[in-house]
């Protein structure tokens, strides 16, 4: 592009995949309200527990929380209930193309996961293979079979392609994964 007095700009355009759209939280978010909104289900993010130690009171308005920790271990991200059962799961995000290190699951989610599932709720994971643009559903019951089974420290896509559902990206809901926990308790 040519300025006045003879200054030149060029612009590089720049191939980028990050934040293409939202990201997985605010897609759950988004669908949550969404199905809030129309009495569909009443599905929550759940607050971190946390401790206040320090607070900066400037003013009434703008006090400022200096330090803070974890009251205990949170369980999962989100929890409420759908056509009277209640769901429970957790949410994460990878950038790996070939598999979700097992490693972003601390042990008692999954033991919190199970504990739901033994009582008749609905347990999963959601995961978001980021470069592949996939989301993926995976039941916790299919979760707790691969990892009784393999001694593998990450789960392979070719087993959420087996095993998981993908969540088909929409408008309003955002990811619709209500329509596989349909299918889910009609077999169930």
């Amino acid at each position: 592009m040519n300025y006045p007095k003879g200054i030149k700009k060029e612009f590089i355009s720049v191939k980028t995949y990050g934040n293409r759209g939202m990201n997985l939280e605010e897609d759950i978010n988004n669908s949550n309200k969404y199905y809030l909104d129309c009495n569909i289900a009443a599905i929550y993010k759940k607050p971190t527990p946390i401790t206040i130690n320090k607070v900066d009171y400037k003013s009434r308005k703008d006090a400022v929380i200096k330090e803070a920790h974890f009251i205990v271990p949170s369980t999962t991200d989100y929890n409420g209930i759908y056509k009277g059962k209640y769901i429970d799961f957790e949410a994460k995000e990878t950038k790996s193309m070939t598999s979700f290190p097992l490693s972003n699951i601390h042990n008692h989610q999954i033991e919190h996961l199970k504990r739901i599932y033994n009582m008749e709720g609905i347990g999963f994971i959601i995961v978001r293979f980021v470069r592949l643009d996939k989301t993926f559903l995976l039941f916790i019951e299919d979760l707790l079979n691969f990892i009784d089974n393999n001694d593998r420290v990450s789960i392979p896509v070719s087993y959420f392609n087996d095993k998981g559902i993908i969540i088909k990206e929409g408008l309003n809901p955002r990811l619709d994964y209500l329509k596989i926990i349909d299918n889910y308790i009609e077999g169930r």
